[in-house]
């Protein structure tokens, strides 16, 4: 199941950085993942600060 990226991120880009497949961009309140695109590594909350990043 794709990673999806809770109300708790706090826009710090991060996670859009280490996404190996682009799948991350910017939202209108947080970051968000394209489901399709997501390869499910856990790339994005490794380096999370806040652990947004979960598998939704």
């Amino acid at each position: 199941m794709a990673y999806v990226i809770s109300s708790d991120c706090i826009s710090c880009g991060a996670c859009e950085a280490e996404c190996p497949v682009g799948a991350i961009s910017a939202g209108d309140d947080h970051y968000v993942i394209d489901a399709d695109a997501c390869t499910e590594c856990g790339s994005c909350a490794g380096v999370c600060p806040v652990g947004a990043p979960a598998q939704g």
